[in-house]
């Protein structure tokens, strides 16, 4: 019989990971609120997702500018080419409204946060914020928006159901 191939530490755990993962019956949610959780007409809770890409990203840039307090902030303003436009900046958490501004977490653990407005997070409720990679350049991406009809090609606008 032939011995299992050693595998470094790092990758044992990420295989444990993904064997527990498995196990899961529920789909563990990709984002959790943290603060401020808002809730729809419906009663709803708003939630957004936050790609595994987009929060490994954003634990780059935090490291980096060696500053834990770092989020993404992705807004909604009228305009662009389709009507609304998606924007996005990094803010210091010390700069997060408590009474306006919802704050999401990914659940990876990476300590990667994504804040929105209540008006953004109605437009947005339901998408997923990635991070993506091409030959223009890179960038942090609203993908999934089930409220949007139609989009620019490069996706930073984009129109809603009436």
């Amino acid at each position: 019989m032939t011995a299992a191939p050693h595998l470094p530490p790092p990758f044992l755990h990420l295989i444990r990971q993904e064997f527990e993962r498995s196990l899961c019956l529920t789909p563990r949610p990709a984002a959790v609120v943290t603060a401020n959780p808002k809730k729809d007409e419906e009663g709803n809770e708003m939630l957004i997702d936050i790609t595994e890409r987009a929060a490994t990203r954003l634990q780059e840039i935090m490291a980096k500018d060696s500053n834990s307090s770092l989020a993404l902030r992705v807004t909604v303003e009228s305009g662009g080419c389709h009507g609304f436009q998606y924007l996005m900046s990094l803010t210091n958490m010390s700069a997060v409204s408590p009474e306006d501004d919802t704050v999401f977490e990914a659940s990876n653990g990476s300590g990667a946060k994504v804040v929105m407005d209540e008006p953004s997070l109605e437009l947005l409720k339901g998408s997923k914020v990635d991070f993506t990679m091409e030959l223009i350049g890179s960038q942090f991406k609203i993908v999934g928006n089930p409220a949007a009809t139609s989009s620019c090609g490069c996706g930073t606008s984009f129109d809603i159901k009436p």
